[in-house]
């Protein structure tokens, strides 16, 4: 794993908002033993400075209600099914050692647990059990609550925990990420009793970091059906069976996800996500179908820029799936998506909480569909009444105005909540308070953690949030691009290949509402039925695609089109809507070569 372990993420842990931690964190990410063990004095400072802890107490596990760890465990449901069998994998591994496995999620709230049932008392006593809580300012300094705080694997052996309840633990506990490079969860492999010795615990290290991986490829594998995945590994040997990092790619080579081994591919700060794969490794998506299985594993080589070489196991798109059964039934949010999994999931959600009268906080960024998913959700529910307010323009009179004379069982749908005034906020809660039969829909562009409002009015409006994706995150864009087309336009006007290949290659920061003026705007500037490459407006930001073949012949600017794409072949095929091969015959025709 030289390739993927060469390099820490610092820059990861320089990001985080608490500042102060950063400096500690970077000792541990150094990766010697003093590093570690520094981190630990660290943790131990921050524990009686910052949460008045005392090392001399003997304090019980913190154990959540069922309430909450109900919750909890919702919330991380996709987590537990995509971990699950790993895990029995692994506890059959290490049962016959006394180890016990934890999984929490990214609060440190333990979801999933196995463990031997002849020592249940003395785990739970221990806290190495459901509905534990071993964040940091709970705990102490521990396994799990480090690992979130350094988002790299980590031991706390022994006394190196904080307080006398758990020294004689060794918790070995190792960071799982979403697709999106986000926290998702944390592994830990604990002992109740445990040689003194540290290094005893080298092998809990291997188990538990390697695991956290094949967590991480599984989930990137479930959710990504109908994209490429490119599979990497530093040794052929292990490429088809135990890959070590993973990237999911759309149509034009743009990352949609990666494993968290796949992070340090990319050595500059900033966002992966859109980034494109051949800025780091010398393949496109043309390229993949010679990384496939039929192919043998020692000539399936990348070249890396930086002059390394990996190898590579690409698999190809499946067919769409069919359509949410549900969907069929609930045709208001049935138009909504066009088969991605992401979008079916939600759906999905929205439609078992339609009917009920838990209220609901819509996220995501400008232009994703907020308020058509909130109407949609208030037409299979069993209100009368339907309310939209604008937050940023709101005021405390105007919702008395509104609200004191609506029928019973009206949907109430506060956009832009972020944007209340705190008057607002007030006049909000008392008619809460005056009117139960109010059934909430927020919408929000802010992540919920960001949303600055009373946390009493706060938790009365998000009951269960619904994060809807961006565009760029999506799997249906050619399909929502053609239903619009079908939708809008008076005649059967449709995208010729290279117009559509340039739209799906687009990173759409305007996300829905982008495309579709995009596309109202090429279907009027189109002659005839069919949006060429002139036709489409540049890219918000951006000057006009120097690029842009002519509309007469094409192929007279191919030599512009090549320097565009600094000479790749199969990023000018896909400008085009053709193959490679094409575009090499016509160079040869045309009688160019790339620059020496």
């Amino acid at each position: 794993m030289l390739h993927f372990q060469r390099e820490a993420t610092r820059h990861e842990a320089s990001a985080m908002k608490n500042t102060r931690h950063v400096e500690e964190i970077e000792r541990v990410l150094d990766g010697s033993q003093t590093g570690r063990d520094n981190f630990v004095s660290a943790s131990w400072r921050r524990c009686v400075e910052l949460y008045g802890m005392d090392p001399m107490r003997s304090d019980p596990a913190y154990i959540v209600t069922d309430a909450e760890l109900r919750d909890h465990r919702k919330q991380a449901e996709w987590l537990i099914a995509t971990a699950r069998t790993g895990l029995q994998s692994l506890f059959r591994q290490v049962a016959g050692q006394n180890y016990v496995l934890l999984l929490t999620d990214a609060k440190g709230v333990c979801v999933d647990f196995f463990g031997d049932d002849l020592f249940t008392e003395d785990l739970r006593s221990a806290g190495l059990y459901l509905g534990s809580n071993w964040s940091e300012n709970l705990a102490g300094t521990c396994g799990v609550g480090a690992c979130i705080v350094t988002q790299e694997p980590v031991t706390v052996h022994q006394d190196d925990h904080f307080g006398n309840a758990h020294v004689a633990l060794s918790c070995t506990a190792a960071p799982i990420f979403d697709s999106l490079g986000q926290l998702a969860a944390v592994l830990d492999i604990s002992l109740l009793r445990s040689p003194t010795p540290k290094s005893s615990q080298n092998l809990a290290m291997s188990l538990v970091t390697s695991a956290a991986r094949r967590v991480e490829m599984a989930n990137l594998m479930a959710e990504s059906p109908r994209d490429w995945v490119l599979r990497l590994s530093s040794s052929p040997e292990f490429l088809d069976v135990d890959p070590e990092a993973a990237v999911r790619l759309d149509g034009s080579g743009r990352v949609l996800g990666y494993t968290r081994a796949a992070r340090r591919l990319f050595p500059e700060t900033g966002q992966i996500l859109g980034r494109r794969i051949d800025e780091v490794l010398s393949v496109s998506v043309d390229d993949l179908p010679d990384l496939m299985r039929d192919r043998p594993t020692e000539e399936r080589v990348i070249e890396m820029r930086d002059g390394g070489a990996l190898f590579g196991h690409a698999i190809a798109p499946k067919a769409p799936r069919q359509a949410h059964p549900g969907m069929r039934r609930g045709g208001a949010l049935a138009g909504l998506t066009g088969g991605d999994p992401d979008m079916a999931r939600l759906l999905g959600q929205a439609e078992r909480l339609a009917p009920g009268t838990v209220p609901l906080l819509i996220t995501g960024e400008t232009g994703t569909g907020k308020t058509k998913l909130a109407r949609a959700i208030h037409m299979m529910s069993k209100a009368q009444g339907f309310i939209s307010l604008e937050c940023a323009t709101l005021r405390p009179e105007d919702i008395t105005d509104l609200c004191l004379d609506t029928v019973s069982l009206t949907t109430l749908l506060l956009r832009r909540v972020e944007e209340l005034s705190d008057e607002t906020a007030i006049a909000l809660s008392g008619l809460l308070d005056r009117r139960p039969d109010l059934r909430t829909l927020s919408t929000s562009c802010l992540d919920p953690a960001r949303i600055h409002l009373p946390r009493t009015l706060f938790h009365r409006l998000a009951g269960y949030v619904l994060s809807v994706p961006p565009l760029r995150m999506r799997r249906d864009l050619d399909w929502l691009m053609s239903r619009h087309l079908r939708r809008h336009t008076a005649d059967a006007v449709r995208l010729s290949p290279s117009a559509r290949a340039e739209l799906m290659g687009r990173t759409w920061p305007g996300n829905i509402r982008e495309m579709e003026q995009v596309l109202d705007t090429a279907a009027a500037l189109c002659v005839g039925s069919v949006i060429d490459l002139p036709d489409l407006p540049s890219p918000i930001g951006h000057g006009p695609e120097a690029a842009t073949p002519a509309a007469t012949d094409p192929w007279a600017a191919l030599e512009q089109v090549l320097i565009a794409c600094d000479w790749n072949m199969a990023r000018a095929a896909r400008r085009f809507g053709v193959n490679r091969s094409t575009i090499l015959r016509r160079m040869r025709a045309a009688g160019l070569r790339p620059p020496e």
